[in-house]
């Protein structure tokens, strides 16, 4: 059994889709972050960054105590590994993967996660943050697109690179881009959606944790971005 504590962001949907895919028993606890439950202590115990997701594995591989696991990337992994699947254990295939994950952990979710920022949640509209974070958004979507030219999947078959990836191309509106733009991507994007277990994971997602408002509070941003 694994305890996932999340939210429905793109970090959050990206463990959602590895335990579909992968088939693991799991309950979800969700944590609202709107309201600042990611600061509750009993978060923090497995979450000490106060960010969602965190996992706890009631039934580790080696069969001791339960292990938390925090940071999305290292869930995967973690995940990854337990299972044997979505993670080629061959030495380059490996690194391959490896490589992707950390792209998008290190560049495509924080660029992205600042353009929607400063494009949706920030109260001042600043052209400067915006040109900046939708230009490179638009370059890393570009690099993406490039790889995609010679590979069906991210790092050639299907694998957690892919499944950290695509919620973050999800909201590409919102990013102000273009997906037919980058035709390598279109199809990637495409192929990836109409995958069952991420097909489910969205389509469920408002059934697990409710539906998000389509407006911000004032409360909820100060939570969210204020200096607390």
């Amino acid at each position: 059994m694994i305890e996932l504590h999340s939210w429905p962001t793109p970090n959050g949907l990206k463990i959602s889709i590895f335990l579909e895919e992968a088939g693991l028993e799991t309950k979800v606890f969700p944590v609202n972050i709107g309201k600042g439950e990611q600061f509750e202590p009993a978060f923090l115990k497995i979450s000490p960054n106060n960010r969602i997701p965190a996992i706890v594995d009631l039934d580790p591989v080696d069969g001791g105590d339960p292990v938390s696991v925090f940071e999305s990337g290292a869930i995967l992994i973690y995940l990854a590994e337990k299972t044997v699947k979505f993670l080629p254990t061959d030495l380059r295939k490996r690194a391959k993967v490896l490589e992707w994950l950390a792209w998008q952990v290190g560049g495509l979710g924080p660029m992205a996660g600042q353009n929607g920022h400063f494009n949706v949640y920030a109260p001042e509209k600043i052209p400067y943050a915006i040109d900046r974070y939708v230009n490179e958004t638009k370059r890393l979507y570009g690099v993406l697109d490039k790889q995609l030219a010679d590979n069906e999947y991210v790092a050639g078959d299907y694998s957690i690179a892919d499944m950290a990836i695509y919620p973050w191309i999800v909201p590409y509106e919102n990013h102000k881009q273009v997906l037919t733009d980058h035709p390598n991507l279109k199809r990637w994007f495409d192929l990836v959606a109409a995958r069952p277990a991420v097909a489910s994971v969205y389509a469920n997602k408002d059934a697990i944790y409710g539906a998000r408002p389509v407006t911000m509070s004032d409360e909820e941003r100060e939570i969210l971005f204020g200096k607390k």
